[in-house]
């Protein structure tokens, strides 16, 4: 599978951007999904996870009550709605994917445990 994230741009604090994570190649709905960003000259970081049915989220806690991740499988997309952005909230946005088969509806917010990686979105916060 694919993974093509978008929706990155330039905003400035307080306001909102919606990221999608769209699969292409095969279907999504078995996937766990999860965000990670990467600020200039930090570690990649958990951001948000979602489980394959959806009925499972998981945030970091920076971005807990400010950001908020949904699917539409029959989209294949996932989405992150980031309101009430920060500065520090700067970075490369990843999505990534990890085929459960359904058997666990469950989220994952290790970075090893995705097999499947978009090339990122770029998020700039204004202060």
């Amino acid at each position: 599978v694919q993974l093509q994230a978008s929706g990155g741009g330039l905003v400035q604090a307080g306001g909102s951007l919606r990221l999608s994570c769209t699969a292409s190649g095969r279907t999504f709905s078995s996937y766990a999904v999860g965000w990670f960003r990467q600020a200039p000259g930090k570690e990649r970081e958990f951001t948000a996870a979602i489980s394959w049915s959806g009925d499972r989220t998981s945030y970091a806690d920076s971005v807990k009550g400010r950001f908020s991740i949904s699917r539409d499988n029959a989209q294949n997309t996932v989405y992150l709605l980031m309101s009430s952005l920060k500065p520090e909230d700067t970075a490369v946005y990843y999505c990534a994917g990890h085929d459960t088969y359904s058997q666990a509806s469950y989220y994952y917010i290790r970075g090893d445990s995705y097999e499947y990686w978009g090339q990122g979105t770029q998020v700039t916060v204004s202060s």
